[in-house]
This record gives C-alpha cells, structure tokens and sequence, in this order.
C-alpha cells in the first residue's frame, strides 16, 4: 500500500524517540575516522514544515517535538540536528530520518534512502539534491538485500516502515535475518509503533527468538487525540554499539518528564 504519508505525524513523539536515538548513534559511529554506511528502507520526504495544513490539522508535533525539545541539552546530537535543519530549511522545518543522517554524517559516508510512494520519493530527491545520498524508488527490503553487505561495510540501517497492513508485523523478523545473515556486523535499527491491542506483540517475540542480545526499548505517552491509537513508541536495534542503553535509559527519563505535571510559579 502507497496512502501513507508521514507529514501527517512528522515531529511526533515516535519521532522525537526515533530520532534521538538515530542521532546519538550517528554522533557515535562518526567519533571514528572510518567511513560508514546508512541505509534507510522507508525514508518519507527527509524535511516536513510543521505549518503545514496536514501538519498542523493532527496537532501530532504540537504535542509532540513542542513539548519535548526542551528536554535535550544544547549539546545532544538531535538537538543539534534540529537546529541545523531550521537554520537550512526554515524555523518550523522538522528534519526526518534523512536529514538527521545527511546533517550527520561526512562526506567519506555513504547514505542510501529507499521511497516507493511516488509523491514521497518526489519530494525526498528534490531535498536530497546537496546531501550527497543516492535515492532509491524501490521497496525498502528490496534494495536492503540488494546493498548488503555494502561498501564501506562499517555501518547502520534504519528500517521504519508504515505498519499499514498487519502483514508488516509478519515479514519484518524474516526480513530482519536475511539482511543480518548477509550483513552481520551491521547494526539494524527497527522502529514499531505501540498501538492500542499489541499488534507488535508476536512481531517482538520472534525478534527477541531470532536476535537474543538486541536491545529493545519502548517509551509510552497517551494519545494525541481521541480515537488515535498510538500509545507510544519502539525500537529494536541488533548490534547496539556500546553506551546505546545508556541513552536510552536517559531518554526514558526524558520521556517520563513529560508527563509530570508542571508548575507554575
């Protein structure tokens, strides 16, 4: 299915997870002079406006990224990304995953982006133009087996499809060992949503069966409007580098802050 399109959600508080956990990795890979490669195999349009009718119409990012950018000192990379991106792009510009890893990265990395949906990918080539990144309109798990292993071999893959059909749930585990089996020393880096009724649950276990020492990290938050069902947020990352589950820790409690409530003076 091609419907999904993710300015409808951009700067949510999926993305704030998924996103600060990207950037704090890419921070640390690039720590090393060796070159890398990132892959994504659902990339969106890489830079969504947060004025933008679709946007604001979900109120997902005024609930979201409003709320919770204040949480991350000046000096966390995501923090960094985000303002990057406003300087490029506009104040009310939100980078997706892309843009992260082209503000990122270096010129020695490499960068793959997979967009099927036509108007997506569209969009994801016109602002990719200056990133140096090649742009792929083809089925994400497609090109990750076609890729893997890639040159430089050194490096990390974001898979973050758009659940829309339950059969996502079943494919990503098989899809996740064969690219693992070509590409072992790669780390994977899956997001999931956490809906209301689990569906992510089987999904889990067969990871968990499959990859004993992945890490999986979740944060919750209520829904950002009555009959949403999203109730919070999932990664799981095979081959975590080390000092991950430290921030994630850190991001769980800055998640929790949140939902404390706030005083005024």
């Amino acid at each position: 299915m091609l419907s999904y399109q993710h300015l409808y959600h951009a700067g949510n508080l999926a993305d704030v997870h998924k996103h600060a956990a990207l950037a704090w990795v890419l921070d640390y890979l690039t720590r090393k002079e060796k070159p890398l490669t990132y892959i994504e195999t659902h990339a969106g349009r890489g830079v969504y406006d947060l004025d933008s009718d679709a946007a604001v119409k979900t109120g997902e990012a005024a609930a979201g990224i409003a709320l919770a950018e204040g949480l991350f000192p000046p000096d966390h990379p995501y923090r960094q990304r985000l303002e990057e991106a406003r300087a490029a792009h506009g104040p009310r510009s939100y980078p997706g995953s892309p843009l992260i890893a082209a503000l990122g990265l270096r010129e020695s990395d490499t960068i793959h982006l997979a967009e099927l949906h036509p108007q997506e990918h569209a969009h994801l080539k016109a602002a990719a133009k200056d990133w140096g990144a090649h742009v792929h309109q083809q089925d994400g798990f497609e090109l990750a087996l076609a890729l893997t292993p890639p040159t430089p071999r050194r490096g990390l893959m974001l898979i973050d499809p758009s659940y829309e059909v339950k059969a996502d749930y079943e494919a990503i585990p098989r899809h996740m060992a064969n690219i693992h089996r070509k590409w072992n020393v790669g780390i994977l880096i899956l997001w999931y949503p956490i809906l209301t009724g689990a569906a992510h649950g089987p999904m889990l276990k067969a990871l968990t069966a499959a990859f004993p020492d992945g890490l999986r990290h979740e944060v919750r938050f209520p829904p950002v409007r009555e009959g949403h069902r999203m109730e919070g947020s999932g990664l799981f990352t095979v081959n975590p580098p080390y000092g991950l589950e430290a921030e994630l820790k850190d991001l769980t409690t800055r998640f929790a802050a949140l939902s404390k409530p706030r005083t005024t003076p």
